[in-house]
């Protein structure tokens, strides 16, 4: 693919050290989720919310260093239509749940 075009696309700039961190980091918060797990340690919903931080740090070590989505001009309008999707998803997701819990009240 031609660099301006790749530029004007809003691709970032990817190198071997950036792919190198962002799987590191990657391979760290999945070790720490399995140790919270497999230590038996805490508590359960101490575990929980162990994991779920991890996830939310993973999602966004994911979407900054293999997706190259941060906050510069030239990637802003990736993100945004990363955050229309989401909040497409949400509605369909939610939106789903309603009808059949509706449904499953006037069923009973």
């Amino acid at each position: 693919m031609n660099h301006v075009l790749m530029e004007s696309a809003g691709a970032g700039k990817a190198s071997l050290k950036s792919y190198l961190v962002g799987f590191l980091l990657a391979m760290l918060l999945t070790a720490v989720s399995f140790a919270l797990v497999m230590s038996g340690k805490t508590s359960r919903s101490a575990a929980l919310i162990g994991i779920f931080a991890a996830a939310v740090l993973q999602i966004l070590v994911h979407l900054h260093y293999f997706l190259h989505l941060d906050m510069s001009s030239s990637a802003r309008w990736n993100v945004m239509a990363l955050l229309f999707t989401l909040l497409i998803m949400a509605i369909f997701i939610g939106g789903s749940i309603w009808i059949i819990f509706d449904l499953n009240y006037r069923m009973m």
